[in-house]
């Protein structure tokens, strides 16, 4: 039987060693002379004291008192303290300003040591620090400010640094140290992936500085910083990372958004005009028309409609040009009638309010010969991600850089597919010559509660991987797959959210349920349109509720 790691009470210190030595092995070449020294001398520690460093790393904040700081498998904390001190990676004289004294301190220890300076001491914990501050409280040392209290404060200096080598291991700042733990609790199980000398997202010192420096951009924007500077530094970034230019042009996106929503409509703009993100030109589109410059919408419009990119800009477009050529003087245009869809209409009584809509619909048609499931877009996503766990897992270049990621990190890119096109093609193959089924049952098995982009093992049972299996059409099967490969961002979602199988008959029916009041969203309309196209049986059900005792 395999050994829990967590049984080890230095576990923790073990993932944090293991991250340095990946990093030394794949990131030697990138590495500041700060961080490889940090390195070293870290190694060269007693363990007690790798111990408390990486206690405090993995904690929140940069603050700990020496009441607070007690691990039985360190010891004495004064001991191991003692090498962090020497480092400088410790400090007992750090100045505090009040806002972080008063994340250290409880109420009574306030009144205690500031008492005579904020007064009321039946005010809020809020009102109090507003009072110091007024006081124009300037940064000292614990010490100085509650000299009452008999205790040491321990402030951690080169949070930043292991904030850095944290990015390098994981490839972004979201992901913590707890990954590990919940990896070896079982609760995440990430696929094995073999990792070539490729395969690491930052791959110069210039990455490293670039994707910390959006990552502060990120943070000012969403403290509210002022605007100005923060789109100026983003816009004098340059990047040949394409992986990092994505994520600049994301967040120039979400800059232009903010924009929008305050009225600048000449930054909006601005920030659409040199934004490569998915779906900046059409809101440059939208922005345009909002402020009255119909002819230039509709020139850029024309030229978007010629080469949309993807199918929810093609959708809007449908609308936005006819109505800009109407503003313009031009004929009105007839729009196109939407298919006709089979529609079933149900009154139904709504006993208990806390249910969903979805559940009153699946439990009214719900026969034994005819279950119903409430998939939405699970079902057929995961079918997809069970299939084509090769292609979707590959370990190509740029794809995967650490062993906790989900998915491959170029998932949403334009080049997924064509990057991949001779794996998809071959597990594509397999619905052509009946081998599919057996593929997907085999790796239901094989793989599951693994991690996936695709795959929502929750709402998997074998009972509907059964029905489906039996009364799915690969030729439909192989639709639905390939037109989620033609954009995965847009195309994940929108499925109807019940599906009804006739096991005998070896038949089925997609159900879209839509309550009182609600009505139908661009990415249910498109994956209607799309059902309807490829001939697959597909409703739309509306409810109503019936009266109580009607």
């Amino acid at each position: 039987m395999t050994a829990n790691p967590l049984d080890d009470p230095f576990y923790y210190l073990n993932n944090f060693q293991r991250v340095l030595a990946w990093l030394t092995q794949r990131y030697a070449d990138v590495l500041s002379v700060e961080e490889q020294r940090f390195i070293d001398d870290f190694i060269a520690l007693p363990r007690p004291a790798q111990g408390l460093l990486v206690r405090m790393v993995m904690r929140k904040g940069l603050h700990f008192r020496h009441t607070k700081l007690r691990y039985a498998e360190i010891g004495d904390i004064a001991d191991a303290v003692a090498p962090l001190l020497a480092l400088g990676w410790v400090e007992e004289q750090a100045c505090l300003s009040p806002v972080e004294l008063f994340e250290v301190l409880l109420k009574p220890e306030i009144l205690l040591c500031l008492g005579h300076l904020i007064g009321q001491p039946k005010a809020r914990k809020s009102e109090w620090l507003q009072a110091l501050s007024d006081q124009d409280g300037q940064p000292q040392p614990f010490r100085a400010w509650c000299p009452q209290l008999e205790e040491r404060l321990y402030s951690l200096t080169v949070m930043g640094l292991c904030d850095r080598l944290r990015l390098m291991f994981f490839g972004n700042l979201y992901q913590d140290w707890s990954e590990f733990v919940l990896a070896d609790l079982g609760i995440f199980v990430y696929e094995a992936v073999e990792f070539s000398a490729e395969s690491r997202g930052l791959r110069s010192r210039e990455d490293i500085d670039a994707c910390v420096f959006l990552h502060e951009c990120q943070q000012r924007f969403d403290a509210s910083e002022p605007l100005e500077p923060i789109i100026a530094r983003v816009h004098a970034l340059e990047l040949d990372n394409p992986w990092l230019e994505r994520r600049r042009g994301k967040l120039l996106f979400q800059l232009g958004q903010h924009c929008e929503r305050i009225g600048d409509f000449a930054q909006a703009l601005s920030l659409y005009r040199g934004c490569t993100y998915p779906g900046a030109r059409l809101r440059m589109i939208r922005v345009l028309e909002r402020i009255g410059e119909y002819a230039l919408a509709l020139e850029l419009g024309e030229a978007a409609a010629q080469a949309p990119q993807s199918a929810a800009e093609r959708q809007a477009l449908l609308r936005i040009l006819p109505r800009l050529r109407r503003k313009l003087g031009g004929p009105p245009v007839a729009r196109a009638v939407a298919r006709e869809v089979e529609r079933l209409d149900l009154h139904l009584p709504r006993v208990d309010p806390t249910l969903s809509v979805e559940y009153y619909v699946q439990a009214h048609l719900h026969d034994e010969a005819a279950p119903v499931h409430y998939v939405e877009n699970s079902l057929v996503n995961s079918l997809f991600g069970l299939l084509c766990w090769p292609a979707i897992f590959a370990p190509l270049p740029g794809a995967f850089f650490h062993p906790f990621q989900r998915g491959p990190v170029d998932l949403l890119n334009e080049d997924f597919h064509d990057r991949r096109a001779e794996l998809f093609a071959a597990c594509f193959a397999e619905l052509d010559d009946g081998r599919y089924r057996q593929t997907i049952r085999r790796r239901y098995a094989e793989k599951w509660g693994v991690q996936s982009p695709f795959v929502f093992w929750g709402a998997l049972s074998e009972d509907l991987l059964d029905q489906a299996l039996d009364c799915l059409p690969a030729e439909h099967l192989k639709h639905w797959f390939g037109r989620l490969l033609l954009d995965i961002k847009a195309n994940r979602a929108g499925m109807p959210d019940l599906i009804q199988f006739w096991p005998q008959h070896k038949t089925y029916r997609m159900i879209e349920v839509k309550g009182p009041g609600d009505r139908l969203q661009d990415n249910q309309l498109r994956w209607l349109e799309f059902c309807h196209e490829h001939r697959m049986p597909v409703a739309v059900c509306y409810v109503q509720w019936a009266e109580q005792g009607a």
